[in-house]
């Protein structure tokens, strides 16, 4: 079970962090990525981790505003979102999937398995 917390409302230009916790499994296994979706949109990928955290990946708009991490023994992965614009609000998904690799993560969303229920984040201009 994943649960996303940390959104809410904030002006452009400012920084939240979202913080994806994780119960029931081995937390280690699964690579982990975050998505959004805008009103209106589809959902969209955002960054992903390797189930170490050793290697990551990012959307090419993002232009290194975000950064994304994992703690293991808190079973959490955390996304640092910086500069934030209006573009930015979303309703943002994390999403797991086991890795039989440690150097493998996903960006379709096809191949995540699990997903929380999704944070609201508001970006006001």
């Amino acid at each position: 079970q994943l649960q996303a917390s940390g959104g809410g409302v904030v002006q452009a230009g400012g920084s939240l962090r979202l913080s994806c916790a994780a119960s029931g499994r081995t937390f280690s296994d699964y690579a982990v990525g975050w998505f959004r979706q805008a009103p209106g949109k589809g959902r969209e990928f955002v960054a992903a981790i390797t189930r170490s955290g050793g290697s990551t990946n990012y959307a090419d708009f993002l232009k290194g505003r975000f950064s994304i991490s994992r703690d293991n023994a808190k079973n959490t992965v955390d996304l640092q979102m910086n500069t934030l614009g209006p573009d930015d609000t979303a309703v943002y998904y994390c999403a797991a999937s086991l890795a039989a690799s440690l150097r493998v993560y996903y960006i379709n969303r096809n191949e995540y398995r699990y997903w929380g229920q999704g944070t609201q984040v508001t970006v006001s201009s």
